[in-house]
């Protein structure tokens, strides 16, 4: 099951001609609770609270989920890391133990939905691609791609968001936990640049361990600096590939989502 092309509102422009600020605001924000400042002969625009909107949206999303007693985990990352490939051997794991469901955000393609869809579970892709495409999934996106899903069939949905280290982290969704994806081929430093990643997400996969042989990477300067950001964060080392150290992973997960459908 596809929704396409069905996030249209906060765009996040990416191209060489454009500059990429945040908060997510724009023009169409005017209105209650923004402040115009004077800067040379550029005026700019202070936005307070521009996620009002999306925090309710969220509340609400999160009072259905609780409703059905689903278990909502938002897992988000950088491009290649490996997300998509863990979710594939997760789900290959927990169904059909634990009735799951995916909901997948990508730019452009159904590349991911296409191969979480082969695990048997209901999939929707929503696909970001117009006007430049959006860098990160919102409340009322989930909200609607949720409506193509039987909730009463559902304990776990887990929300694979767009491949970004920064925005996703800004926009809650009404999930019960975030999951951040690093991979031992980006560098050691990654928690200490993109820190509200890191201290936003409760759990971090460290992912490609069995690359480790062959990289000039520190580990342990990796835990290190995630640690720096997110004190006694747990991280969970392991291979996509080869599924070493997925135990533990897979523990955490059947067991949040057991306390949430209890």
């Amino acid at each position: 099951m596809y929704l396409d092309k069905l996030y249209r509102t906060r765009r996040c422009y990416h191209r060489s001609d454009t500059h990429h600020h945040h908060p997510h605001s724009h023009p169409e924000d005017s209105g209650p609770g923004i402040t115009t400042k004077k800067s040379g002969t550029r005026e700019i625009k202070v936005v307070r609270r521009v996620l009002d909107v999306n925090e309710k949206m969220a509340d609400e999303n999160r009072k259905v989920f609780a409703e059905k007693g689903i278990f909502v985990v938002n897992v988000m990352s950088s491009p290649g890391s490996g997300k998509t490939t863990t979710l594939q051997k997760t789900l290959a794991h927990i169904m059909p133990e634990i009735k799951s469901a995916v909901i997948v955000g990508d730019i452009c393609t159904t590349n991911d939905a296409d191969r979480l869809a082969v695990s048997g579970a209901p999939v929707v892709q929503i696909n970001t691609d117009e006007f430049g495409g959006d860098c990160h999934l919102a409340a009322h996106v989930i909200e609607k791609a949720v409506g193509g899903l039987e909730l009463d069939e559902i304990d776990l949905l887990i929300v694979e968001n767009v491949g970004n280290l920064v925005c996703p982290a800004e926009f809650d969704i009404g999930e019960d936990a975030r999951v951040v994806v690093l991979s031992v081929t980006e560098g050691e430093d990654k928690p200490v640049k993109y820190p509200l990643m890191f201290r936003q997400c409760e759990v971090a996969l460290l992912n490609k361990i069995d690359l480790l042989p062959y990289l000039d990477y520190d580990k342990q300067e990796a835990i290190d600096c995630i640690h720096q950001v997110h004190p006694k964060m747990p991280i969970f080392e392991i291979s996509a590939k080869t599924e070493e150290g997925f135990e533990p992973w897979l523990e955490w997960l059947r067991e949040r989502v057991k306390q949430k459908t209890l």
